[in-house]
């Protein structure tokens, strides 16, 4: 919660603060509420939540993206108490506007969350205890809003949280059978235009971009920006497409005549630097990008099965048995914007760029029997900080084996060298080998013994 509580403050949220702002007037959250794309799913949501929390004394809320209430239902005893500390439709629950809550902190971390009691920055929160999960849009990915309970403290659920993610994740499971169906009906009714194309390079595209049927295989992302279209031209792979609107999405198609199809970009390279003490990056086309440590486990996994992973797949070897495909969604969009378009597929999730990686170096080296190359390759154990199941295994897998090698060669220099590598200069068999193999007037066994003393201290 201390993030949530820092954002919150730069934000100048005052703690003292008595409620959020009204931001929707009746006759404008009415509006609002039915050009939402979350109205449609309101039978789902009372059905699975709004009954819930009516017998269990809490409160169903449902916000846009931006955190404002559009819906509220439950228990009609807690109306009048949660009126008074604005949890009523039309207030804004953003962390901007009223600090840490459940639905601001999960619109602005992109996670399920709870926030009990005094986890809430405005003390008049203090009372309530409240869980809520983002739902996102299967089309762009964009969270759409969030899906809150709320209740007083007495009434608190331990499985509320799981309660309420799963609801969630229904309902973006029913956005993406919409979504299907929608994508279906457009191919369907639009495909002769496509057709009408003869070889020439077209696609099928959605209004938001989506590419659903093209022309030649394999040449076209799965995505086109048509925001950066000019004069109804967008630029594909440098080419030129005519976007013509029809009843349904736009057909893309060459402008100009086309004696052949363009040749498919050469894909990307990207290389990861994650076996470091300091901050792990990702070089993409010669530009190298600082990463988090989320982000760069999820590339450390996606490296690690090319040929692809699912939701449910990549949430386990991430996060654990904790894990679950929607926080898994929300990291993949993070990721995505830190890379260049078309690098990460999803449906499975897999990096469609070639791959390197300095723990892929020191593997290949351990391999081939070059231990000065797989030491060189790393500068520290990879991602140091990361519990992620398969980075854990991974880590220990070759700190384990980089050590056995350099004990097992008998080469002096290279043991030293480990010994003053971050992966050996903790470990108090390799210094005790060292005192054991350096003759008495050696420089280096000073400073190795004064090391040696301190790991025995320690």
């Amino acid at each position: 919660m201390s993030e949530s509580w820092r954002r919150s403050l730069a934000a100048h949220v005052d703690p003292e603060r008595p409620s959020p702002p009204l931001v929707y007037p009746p006759d404008q959250l009415r509006a609002s509420g039915a050009a939402h794309p979350l109205h449609d799913l309101l039978p789902l949501l009372r059905a699975t939540l709004a009954s819930i929390a009516a017998d269990a004394m809490h409160l169903m809320r449902v916000t846009d993206a931006e955190g404002h209430v559009l819906w509220r239902e439950g228990a009609s005893a807690l109306l009048t108490e949660a009126d008074r500390v604005g949890l009523s439709p039309g207030t804004c629950w953003s962390e901007d506007a009223i600090g840490t809550s459940a639905m601001g902190t999960a619109l602005a971390t992109d996670a399920p969350v709870q926030i009990h009691s005094a986890d809430h920055l405005v003390r008049t929160d203090h009372s309530w205890t409240c869980v809520a999960a983002p739902v996102h849009d299967p089309d762009t990915g964009a969270i759409l809003g969030a899906i809150d309970i709320s209740g007083p403290l007495h009434a608190v659920h331990p499985p509320l949280l799981q309660l309420v993610s799963a609801t969630a994740q229904l309902a973006e499971s029913q956005l993406r059978v919409r979504l299907a169906i929608a994508d279906e009906r457009l191919r369907t009714r639009n495909m002769p235009h496509l057709t009408s194309l003869g070889g020439a390079p077209g696609a099928l595209v959605t209004s938001t971009g989506r590419v659903l049927a093209a022309q030649p295989a394999g040449w076209w992302p799965d995505r086109v920006d048509l925001r950066e279209a000019v004069d109804r031209v967008v630029q594909v792979h440098g080419c030129d497409m005519l976007v013509e609107p029809l009843a349904e999405g736009c057909l893309l198609r060459a402008r100009g005549p086309v004696h052949r199809a363009p040749a498919p970009r050469p894909a990307t390279a990207l290389f990861l630097r994650c076996m470091t003490e300091d901050t792990p990056s990702v070089v993409v086309g010669g530009r190298a990008v600082p990463l988090c440590l989320r982000p760069a486990e999820m590339l450390t996994v996606l490296a690690l099965h090319p040929a692809g992973l699912s939701a449910e797949r990549l949430a386990h070897l991430v996060y654990g048995d904790d894990g679950n495909p929607t926080t898994v969604r929300g990291e993949v969009r993070r990721l995505r914007r830190l890379l260049e378009d078309g690098l990460l597929a999803t449906r499975p999730y897999r990096l469609t760029a070639t791959v390197g990686s300095d723990f892929g170096a020191v593997r290949a080296a351990l391999a081939a029997g070059r231990l000065r190359t797989a030491l060189a390759s790393c500068a520290g154990p990879l991602l140091p900080r990361s519990e992620s199941p398969e980075v854990r295994e991974l880590r220990d897998e070759l700190g384990a084996a980089l050590r056995r090698a350099v004990l097992e060669d008998g080469d002096t220099a290279l043991l030293c060298d480990f010994a003053a590598h971050p992966l050996g200069r903790t470990d108090l068999e390799v210094h005790d080998r060292l005192v054991e193999l350096l003759p008495p007037r050696d420089p280096r066994l000073g400073p190795l013994t004064a090391r040696r003393s301190r790991l025995q201290a320690d």
